[in-house]
């Protein structure tokens, strides 16, 4: 039997706004991807999630984006490679200081939104953000968009890497997500992209949206627990796993 690591991000709601399923996603993710309040989350928040990772055994990591809590941190920043470390430092700081109060450590860093995209194209920014994992805690694994530069900077670094995919969205014929602003950046068929992760952790191979192949290494798949049908979303894809005998479990620490 084979076997993959489910991430998925969460603890985006802040304050009496509400977003995604957490409580119901946690009982089948193999890692948790928990904002850090600055494109979504709050104290509060941030240690309701860590708590619920806690009791159904959930990897716990940092997901740490622009202060940018308007556009959800999916909107990019001109901000120095300075700043970057600086506020990819601080957020992870403050995410384990919940975790040190609840037992548990953070095992990840995975940068959310604009910050991840820009850091899997530019190797400056990657920099900045695989120095303050390395020099927070050069054990914690940084996730990053499979064959991007954010890991190969990680690499670079010494750290342990966990190259990315994603069960929900498009990819483009240099590896990067289909943007947003497109139409067919989402894929909502639950069968369409569930033979798309099956195809990636078999052959390591992935369809571009102009039909052509590229390769692609599958160490850990994303599901957005921000969209509306997320549960519905990761239920059936763990079921569609199941049926190929691969088996959804942490992969780390190892």
């Amino acid at each position: 039997m084979s076997y993959i690591d489910i991430n998925c991000d969460l603890g985006e709601s802040y304050g009496l706004f509400k977003i995604g399923n957490d409580k119901e996603v946690l009982k089948h993710i193999s890692s948790a991807n928990i904002a850090c309040g600055y494109h979504a989350g709050d104290h509060n928040v941030m240690m309701e999630t860590i708590q619920m990772a806690k009791k159904y055994h959930v990897n716990i990591g940092a997901h740490p984006g622009f202060p940018d809590i308007l556009g959800f941190g999916r909107r990019e920043m001109n901000v120095s490679t300075r700043e970057i470390y600086n506020l990819t430092l601080y957020q992870m700081g403050a995410l384990s200081a919940f975790a040190k109060a609840e037992g548990v450590k953070l095992v990840h860093v995975k940068p959310h939104g604009a910050l991840y995209n820009m850091a899997a194209k530019s190797r400056l920014i990657a920099d900045s953000i695989a120095q303050a994992v390395a020099d927070f805690d050069s054990t914690l694994i940084l996730f990053g968009l499979s064959g991007s530069e954010l890991i190969q900077a990680g690499k670079a670094k010494g750290l342990n890497t966990a190259q990315e995919v994603f069960a929900d969205r498009t990819y483009q014929p240099d590896g990067s997500l289909t943007s947003r602003n497109d139409e067919n950046s989402m894929i909502h068929d639950m069968n369409i992209a569930a033979q798309r992760i099956i195809r990636m952790i078999r052959e390591g191979k992935v369809a571009t949206t102009d039909g052509t192949d590229i390769a692609m290494t599958a160490d850990t798949v994303c599901v957005h627990g921000d969209e509306p049908a997320a549960l519905n979303f990761i239920t059936e894809l763990k079921h569609a796993l199941t049926k190929e005998n691969i088996e959804i479990r942490k992969s780390w620490p190892r």
